[in-house]
């Protein structure tokens, strides 16, 4: 009985990239540009992961934040005028 293949090939351009997976490969800690692959991908699904997690946080820290809330109108004005004042300051 064979495995089904619950993948399907891909072609991937890795550029600068290429030199690493090579020296991956090399290292023998992998052994098909496969396993790197997939090792880079869950790496990247655990960093996203990380940041949504740390994003959520500061959500819920800002939306707990007893401080009164500054209404936008005012911030926006406070941004313009710095704004305006780095740009006379570069000329």
């Amino acid at each position: 009985m064979s495995a089904t293949r619950t993948s399907k090939p891909i072609s991937v351009t890795l550029g600068r990239q290429q030199s690493s997976l090579d020296a991956r490969l090399a290292s023998g800690a992998y052994d098909s540009a496969s396993e790197v692959m997939r090792a880079v991908l869950r790496a990247l699904d655990r960093e996203e992961q990380v940041i949504a997690a740390i994003m959520r946080a500061k959500v819920q820290e800002a939306l707990d934040d007893p401080r009164v809330d500054i209404p936008a109108e005012d911030v926006f004005k406070v941004l313009r005028q710095h704004h305006a004042d780095r740009m006379k300051a570069e000329k």
